[in-house]
């Protein structure tokens, strides 16, 4: 298939802040133009900026003892626009991206944050209002806006952050194409094509790299899948456009082995007169609860070897990692509530209503064991194969591995979880968890701290799996602020090392990526 033909297909289915009197003006007519309220305290940051803000702020506050060897910069993306023009979001995933950036070097802590200038950010700034649909939210009288010309129309670039070998940084959103910004100042710097004939073509916010630097990833477009295989410097090294073997309206993320890629493609169809009666994306998904979960293989030394498998019904987001001994595959992901669930929850907490908990199941880890049979080979239907799966029950989400074992034989893996948190939205613990012994190790902040996705720095010159410090970000309820904390990975219930203060509060993202210095 032709690149132009795989996004024409696809398209049928679509101020510095150091100042915070300055800050809390802007936060104001923010809040009049959304109309946001809520009596929950942890839902506050989902009122969101303008997106005029410029954050920057330099000798943090450093609470604890930070570890002398953490040195570099930890990127973040997130949704950090929610409202324009009287009109809000309806759902979390549509924001603006905002890209942090914390510096951890020997004069201290700096902060930095930006928002990517995508050009649906610079259009919809200079109108001052929505002109273009988001996945979750769409505008009765479109007809008035701008029209949806391709998927670079509404990217948002607000997921995730890569870094290259060559130094150049990217904010990714799994529907288009990755926006490239200076690593320095965050300045936006424009889209990036991975090569002429890949030009427009989705790349997800969830690039799995390997130790040597190897990037492998994906993109799904109206029934259609393209693979990546992309060298530490930037290169394509090959590609693949197939037709995905069944719904994929939405994918993603995906693990690696040593030997494959794999997919789950949870049961989600897309209503298309729905949509071109005026729904949006999200709204036009159906959930096929009583059909399977498929499970994609993809040999990576032959993208066209692939294998297709069965599993009971399940919604996935996020996976941890995966290995393989040539004869099995091992992985780790979160199992979701089905999707209505979940975007009922997001479509609350972004209206500022807490959803009750009883009503909402929680995302949980699970295992899974693949052995393959050898007639998929080429053939992309259903294979001969077995699936063996083992549950746990505890609340989770945002799995991280050390970066030194991606798509390799692991043991450990990192959470965000929920420990005793009654009807309180979001996450106030991390865990370890050991998957060989099944041991787990927890931490709990208590009810007034929210917990986001921590990712592991390995120490300088360790070489042992788990070695390191867990980084990430964090919002007092109490104090109104956010905080970056670093844990020692293999003393996680001893607490924080340090926590980092900043002079003001962020919203909240989705995931980062640490480089050391």
């Amino acid at each position: 298939m032709q690149r132009r033909d795989f996004i024409k297909n696809g398209m049928l289915g679509l101020a510095g802040v150091g100042n915070l009197s300055l800050l809390q003006e802007a936060l104001a007519v923010g809040a009049t133009a959304a109309r946001f309220s809520t009596a929950a305290p942890e839902l506050a940051p989902f009122q969101g900026f303008t997106g005029s803000e410029a954050f920057d702020a330099s000798d943090l506050r450093v609470e604890g003892r930070l570890p002398a060897g953490l040195r570099g910069v930890y990127y973040r993306n997130g949704p950090g626009l929610m409202a324009r023009g009287g009109e809000r979001y309806r759902h979390w995933f549509d924001g603006d991206g905002l890209v942090q950036a914390w510096s951890f070097g020997e004069a201290g802590v700096q902060h930095k944050a930006r928002f990517v200038k995508t050009q649906k950010f610079r259009a919809e700034t200079q109108a001052g209002r929505f002109l273009l649909p988001a996945f979750g939210t769409s505008f009765a009288d479109q007809e008035s806006r701008l029209p949806v010309r391709s998927a670079d129309d509404v990217n948002t670039a607000n997921t995730s952050v890569m870094k290259m070998d060559d130094g150049r940084l990217y904010a990714l959103w799994e529907g288009g194409s990755a926006y490239e910004l200076d690593p320095q100042t965050l300045t936006t710097k424009g889209v990036r094509a991975w090569s002429k004939e890949l030009a427009g073509m989705p790349f997800s916010a969830h690039p799995k790299v390997e130790a040597d630097g190897t990037v492998w990833n994906f993109g799904t477009q109206s029934g259609r899948m393209v693979v990546y295989q992309i060298s530490p410097q930037g290169q394509v090294l090959r590609s693949e456009v197939f037709a995905a073997p069944g719904p994929s309206a939405m994918v993603h993320d995906f693990a690696v082995s040593q030997r494959y890629l794999v997919f789950l493609l949870s049961p989600i169809g897309m209503d298309m007169n729905a949509l071109r009666g005026g729904e949006s994306m999200l709204d036009a998904m159906r959930w096929l609860g009583n059909e399977s979960t498929l499970v994609l293989v993809i040999d990576k030394a032959d993208f066209k070897r692939r294998w297709v498998l069965e599993t009971p019904a399940a919604m996935v987001f996020h996976f941890g990692n995966a290995w393989d001994d040539g004869k099995q595959i091992h992985l780790d992901y979160v199992e979701a509530p089905a999707l209505p669930a979940v975007n009922e929850r997001l479509r609350m907490i972004m209206a500022g209503q807490r959803p009750p908990a009883q009503n909402h199941p929680p995302s949980e880890p699970r295992f899974m064991r693949i052995r393959l049979g050898s007639d998929g080979a080429g053939a992309g239907g259903l294979g001969r194969g077995h699936i063996e799966l083992q549950a746990r029950d505890e609340s989770v989400e945002f799995p991280v591995v050390d970066p030194r074992v991606v798509a390799q034989r692991y043991r450990h893996v990192y959470y965000p979880t929920a420990i005793d948190l009654g009807d309180r939205w979001g996450f106030n613990g991390l865990m370890h968890l050991d998957i060989e012994s099944g041991r787990r190790e927890r931490f709990s902040f208590g009810s007034d701290v929210v917990v986001e996705e921590h990712v592991l720095v390995p120490k300088p010159g360790s070489s042992k799996e788990g070695e390191g410090w867990l980084l990430g970000l964090g919002y007092d309820c109490k104090a109104r602020r956010s905080f970056a904390s670093v844990f020692d990975a293999q003393a996680l219930s001893a607490g924080p090392l340090a926590r980092v203060w900043l002079p003001y509060w962020v919203t909240y993202g989705f995931h980062g990526k640490f480089y050391a210095a």
